[in-house]
C-alpha cells in the first residue's frame, strides 16, 4: 500500500533541536514488542494487523480514532499477575484505568478481584456480574448514598480513607444490620519517583491517613472500638508509573511497623496487608517495566523479613494492578489530517483526536511511541509532535518521536500503551465524540464501548 509522499521540507534527523526524545529507531517499520500488544504485527503487505484483523480494515468498520484492545494481551496479562501471586495473595485490577462490563467479565473468568472508587464502577462490575465479595472500594470521599449501596450489596471491604469516614461506614453498617470488613489507608511518606500528581504516600496529599504523628494509630484504635466494623487489614499506595521497588521496600517496612503496633497495644494481629498499584508499564522503548513474577517476589520478601524481624505472621498481601495490566494491551488508531514542517524546529503532525481521548500527556507530561501502520516506508525519519485536533496549544498526544518523512495526510498511525486513563479519562472538549472500545481477538472484532454519537451530546442538553 502506498501513499502520496509529503511535499519535500520536513526536518530530517540529521540536525536536530534540543528536547527530550529517543533517537530514531534503525527501522521505523519495526514494532517494538515491549510497547505494542501481544498480536500486533506487520503483516506481508506492510500495514499492521492486531488479533489477526488489519488495521485499515479495522478503521473501515470502526473508523478513528478508535481504541483497539487486545483481549488474547489482556487476558494473558490478568492470568500472570494471578499465577505470580498464586492462592495465598489476592490481585485486585484497579478498575479506574479503564472498566467496562467486557472487562469485569474477563476479570471474573482469569479469578481477579477488582478494586473500585466511585458508584459508577460499582454499578458498572455488579451488572457484569463480578460477585461482590469480590470487590473492594475505594475512594477519599466516598458519598452516605455510596457507602450504603457497597455494604448493603456485600462489598468485600471498604477501604477507610479519613476519620469522618470510620464513623461514617460504621453508623451505616450498624443501621444495616452488618458488620463491615475494612482496611485502613495510611499514608507511609514515601516520595515515589514519579509525577508530582501521582505520587500518593507523601503526607502533602488527599489521600489516606498519615502515620506521622500517630493519625494512623488512632484510626485503628477508632476502627477496632466500633461494633459495624472488621478491621481487617493496612492499606498503602506509594504512587503510580513506579519502576523502582526501594518504595514499596520503605513502604511495606513502615506498615509491618504499624501492624506490630497494633499487637503490642490491642493483642490483634490484623491478617491482610495491601501494598496497593502503581508498577509502571513500557510507554517506550526506553522504559523497563519489571514482570509480574518479579514483583511478587519482591514483594513477598519484602513483607516476609519484616514481618519475620518484628515477630509477626506474614499477613495475606493484596496489590491493585490497574494500568500494568490494560495499559500494553490497547492502541489508539488515528487518521493524519494536516502534516505541518517547521524549519529547524520539528513537523507537527495533526490527527483526528487527541487530548479529549489521551489527556494524559498534557496532565502528566507523559511520553508515549507513535508508529505509521497502514504502510510500510523507507524514508529518511523526521522528528515530529504528534497533535490534536483541539483548540489549545497543550493538546498533544505525543510529544517527540521519529516517523517517515514521507507521512501524509490519510495515513494511518497508532499510538501504543493507551490501555489505560486513556477511555477512562476521556471527555467531551470541543463537543468530541468519545471513542469507541473495540476488542480484537483471534480474528474477531466486537465494540465493548460504543463510539458516542451528537445525539448523545444533546440528549444530556436540556437547556
Amino acid at each position: 500500500m502506498s501513499r502520496s509522499a509529503h511535499p519535500a521540507g520536513p526536518r530530517h534527523a540529521d540536525v536536530l533541536p534540543e528536547g527530550h526524545y529517543s533517537a530514531p529507531a534503525a527501522d521505523l517499520n519495526a514494532l517494538d514488542p515491549k510497547v505494542w500488544a501481544q498480536t500486533v504485527t506487520r503483516t506481508e503487505n506492510g500495514s499492521v494487523s492486531v488479533g489477526g484483523i488489519d488495521v485499515s480494515a479495522l478503521a473501515e468498520e470502526f473508523g478513528t480514532p478508535a481504541y483497539f484492545v487486545d483481549e488474547t494481551d489482556f487476558r494473558a496479562r490478568a492470568r500472570a499477575w494471578r499465577t505470580a501471586f498464586g492462592h495465598d495473595a489476592d490481585v485486585f485490577y484497579a478498575g479506574k484505568a479503564f472498566l467496562s462490563r467486557a472487562v469485569v467479565r474477563w476479570l471474573d473468568e482469569e479469578g481477579l478481584n477488582l478494586d473500585v472508587c466511585s458508584g459508577g464502577e460499582l454499578t458498572t462490575a455488579l451488572s457484569a456480574g463480578m460477585p461482590a465479595d469480590r470487590i473492594a472500594f475505594h475512594g477519599n470521599n466516598k458519598s452516605v448514598e455510596e457507602i450504603t449501596r457497597a455494604i448493603d450489596v456485600g462489598v468485600g471491604r471498604i477501604v477507610l480513607d479519613s476519620f469522618q469516614e470510620i464513623v461514617r461506614v460504621a453508623h451505616i453498617a450498624q443501621s444495616l444490620g452488618k458488620r463491615q470488613r475494612v482496611q485502613i489507608r495510611v499514608t507511609v511518606g514515601v516520595e515515589a519517583h514519579t509525577h508530582e500528581f501521582i505520587a500518593t504516600a507523601h503526607e502533602d496529599q488527599k489521600f489516606g491517613i498519615a502515620l506521622a504523628d500517630g493519625q494512623a494509630a488512632e484510626a485503628v484504635r477508632r476502627a477496632l472500638s466500633l461494633d459495624g466494623l472488621e478491621l481487617v487489614g493496612i492499606h498503602s499506595h506509594i504512587g503510580s508509573q513506579i519502576f523502582d521497588m526501594a518504595g514499596f521496600e520503605v513502604a511495606a517496612r513502615r506498615v509491618v511497623s504499624l501492624l506490630a503496633e497494633i499487637r503490642d497495644e490491642h493483642g490483634v494481629e490484623l491478617p491482610e496487608i495491601d501494598l496497593g498499584g502503581g508498577l509502571g508499564i513500557a510507554y517506550t522503548s526506553d522504559d523497563d517495566p519489571s514482570e509480574p513474577h518479579e514483583i511478587a517476589k519482591a514483594l513477598g520478601e519484602i513483607v516476609t523479613r519484616e514481618c519475620e524481624a518484628a515477630r509477626l505472621r506474614t499477613p495475606r498481601i493484596s496489590v491493585e494492578p490497574g494500568r500494568a495490566i490494560v495499559g500494553p494491551t490497547a492502541f489508539t488508531l488515528y487518521e493524519v489530517g494536516t502534516v505541518k514542517p517547521l524549519e529547524g524546529l520539528r513537523t507537527y503532525v495533526s490527527v483526528d483526536g487527541g487530548m479529549s481521548d489521551n489527556i494524559r500527556t498534557a496532565l502528566y507530561d507523559a511520553e508515549y511511541s507513535v508508529a505509521l501502520v497502514s504502510r510500510t516506508s523507507d524514508a529518511e525519519p523526521m522528528l515530529v509532535r504528534v497533535v490534536g485536533k483541539h483548540c489549545e496549544s497543550g493538546d498533544i498526544v505525543v510529544k517527540d518521536a521519529f516517523l517517515p518523512s514521507d507521512l501524509a495526510p490519510g495515513d494511518l498511525v497508532a499510538v501504543p500503551a493507551t490501555g489505560a486513563y486513556c477511555r477512562s479519562m476521556a471527555s467531551n472538549y470541543n463537543h468530541a465524540l468519545r471513542p469507541p472500545v473495540v476488542a480484537v481477538r483471534d480474528g474477531e472484532a466486537r465494540v465493548i464501548v460504543r463510539r458516542e454519537t451528537e445525539e448523545d451530546l444533546l440528549r444530556l442538553d436540556v437547556g
